[in-house]
């Protein structure tokens, strides 16, 4: 299994991994469109810490708190800036932004199989 060292390792190598698989919304222009369930299930898997919930106008989007820090890796998806209101979520939560094929897929491609 491949392990991250840090958070700006694993976000370089989520820029690759991200695909259809783990997201319907996935666009070649904006790959991180739809990600943020996912890729939030798979940071807290990772590094542990809370999943968080903000409002936008597209609904509902997911990051995480590692350590009493915010860190959002699909935040590059939005055009301009969003609120943060740090809901704290739950791993139930973000799994209803995704599927766990989906989830499993994106595991998969980071290296991250049991």
């Amino acid at each position: 299994m491949r392990s991250y060292p840090s958070i700006s390792a694993l976000r370089q190598a989520l820029e690759h991994a991200w695909s259809l698989a783990s997201s319907s919304k996935y666009s070649i222009e904006n790959p991180a469109r739809g990600q943020c369930g996912v890729t939030a299930l798979v940071v807290q898997d990772i590094f542990g810490g809370e999943i968080l919930k903000t409002r936008t106008d597209e609904g509902m989007h997911f990051y995480n708190r590692i350590a009493g820090e915010r860190h959002d890796l699909t935040l590059s998806q939005f055009y301009g800036p969003i609120p943060f209101d740090d809901i704290i979520s739950s791993r139930d939560g973000a799994l209803a932004d995704t599927s766990d094929a989906q989830y499993r897929a994106l595991r998969d491609r980071l290296g991250l199989v049991a």
